[in-house]
This record gives C-alpha cells, structure tokens and sequence, in this order.
C-alpha cells in the first residue's frame, strides 16, 4: 500500500506482523463460513468426524490422520473457495479457463475427500 506521494507504508514487523496476519486470517474464515455454503457443510462434518476419531480405538497416529485428513478437505475448500473468487472478480463472462480453473479446484476438493474416506478406511478397518 502507498500513501499519496507513491511512497509505500511502513509494513507492520515482528509480533504486530503476526497479529495482523491472524486477524485476516480470521477473516478469511469468516468470510468463507458466510459465504461457501460447501464449507459450512464441511465445518458439520468436522464437528461429527473429528470427536469420532478423537474417541476412536485407533491409535495415536491413527487418530492424527484421521483428523488430519478432515482439516485438509476444509483447507482445499479455502483454497478452492479463493479461486472461485478471483475468478469471479476477474469477470463474470463464461470463459474456458475460467471453467477449467473452477473445474481443477473443484477435483482438489473431491481427491481431497476420497482421501478423507480411503484414511478413515485404513485406519478403522486394518
């Protein structure tokens, strides 16, 4: 960011960084829950599956996996989620790479999920 001479603004460092990092990134968060229908679904899941594996007879690790493989498909649908909107943002014209782009965040997330299923899988039924 710049101020009106074209001089760019002194940058926030140290812990100031770190508190203005973790407040956009609650943000984020936010912003997705209100607007990823997707997400909220997800966060559901979350709240289901992630007791599930804590009370689990699986092991340790066994559990970090599992819970682990619930958290990455609600990073994917962030990431996801951030493509759709730049994207978006970009123009609302039907274009093929803006399909294709849309269409490869979408395959993150289902690959993101059928990992989810083949853990939980291993895991529970090994």
């Amino acid at each position: 960011m710049a101020d009106n001479d074209g001089v760019p603004a002194p940058r926030a460092t140290g812990i100031a960084r770190i508190i203005n990092a973790f407040r956009y990134s609650c943000a984020g968060l936010a912003a997705a829950f209100r607007h990823e229908a997707a997400l909220r679904q997800e966060c559901v899941l979350a709240m289901v599956l992630i007791p599930a594996a804590l009370l689990s007879a699986a092991d340790g690790v066994g559990k970090a996996m599992m819970v682990g493989s619930v958290l990455l498909v609600m990073v994917v649908e962030l990431i996801n989620s951030a493509i759709e909107a730049v994207v978006d943002r970009v123009s609302q014209a039907r274009h093929p790479l803006a399909k294709r782009a849309k269409d490869i965040g979408s395959a993150a997330v289902l690959l993101a999920l059928l990992n989810l299923v083949a853990v939980w899988a291993l895991v529970l039924l090994a």
